[in-house]
């Protein structure tokens, strides 16, 4: 293959057989079960980087099952987002994400800078509950249970949630494992269409992982429990802060 032609074609890794296609990307019936718990602000303020301020003491742990999207597939993730400032401007960070697909762990990783690890979550119905499951190897890492369907939302709130700016730390090594990229990246999600919202009580579990470290952001009280169903777009990102320059 000409220089040119590795120029002109390459996007991802492999150069022959990329892992995942060139986005953006649609999801269809996307699923989140979001529950929102009080912890410790400086638990908060050693995870979150700065330029990124602490908005309160809040973290929203969520499961997302994802059953149709293009290039990616279907499967699932879960992990913590964390609400945030940015120049003045709230926002949210990707703390950190656990999913069973190899294509979205890639891609997210290289073009956003998702904090993508494998891990196994589910999100499915057990008769009147929504239960959401993070298992890491043998190790049950995360449990949260809401009633299923309790209080109808307005999905009018839930868009202007899911419009926000949401942050990540894109983190890519040079050869010699130094950092070649160390980036503060804002992506939106798009074309969304709200489906339905609902809310109703919810529990939360966190344990001790190495690997895994959610309970980290220990739980304090439980806030609220929002389950959601969309159609949308994950955005292609822009840098929004550069460390290294």
């Amino acid at each position: 293959m000409k220089i040119d032609d590795v120029r002109n074609t390459a996007f991802a890794m492999p150069l022959t057989s990329p892992a995942y296609p060139r986005g953006p990307y649609r999801f269809f019936n996307r699923e989140y079960l979001v529950i929102t718990y009080r912890t410790d602000r400086e638990a908060l303020e050693r995870v979150v980087p700065e330029p990124l301020e602490v908005r309160d003491d809040l973290v929203k742990y969520e499961f997302i099952r994802m059953p149709d999207s293009t290039g990616f597939g279907d499967y699932c993730e879960s992990g913590q987002a964390i609400p945030v400032y940015f120049n003045g401007n709230p926002g949210q960070y990707t703390h950190a994400m656990y999913l069973n697909d190899g294509p979205p762990i890639y891609g997210g990783r290289e073009l956003w800078g998702f904090p993508k690890k494998f891990a196994n979550p589910s999100l499915a119905v057990e008769r009147d509950a929504l239960v959401g499951v993070l298992d890491y190897g043998s190790v049950r890492v995360a449990r949260g249970v809401m009633g299923y369907k309790h209080s109808a939302l307005d999905s009018a709130d839930i868009l202007r949630a899911l419009k926000l700016p949401n942050y990540l730390l894109k983190i890519i090594p040079h050869v010699d494992g130094s950092p070649r990229i160390l980036e503060l990246v804002d992506y939106r999600l798009e074309d969304i269409t709200v489906k339905s919202a609902y809310t109703g009580p919810a529990s939360l579990e966190l344990n001790t992982h190495a690997l895994a470290p959610v309970a980290a952001l220990p739980i304090r009280e439980i806030v609220s429990a929002t389950h959601i169903l969309a159609d949308l777009t994950l955005g292609l990102g822009r840098v929004v802060y550069d460390y290294l320059a």
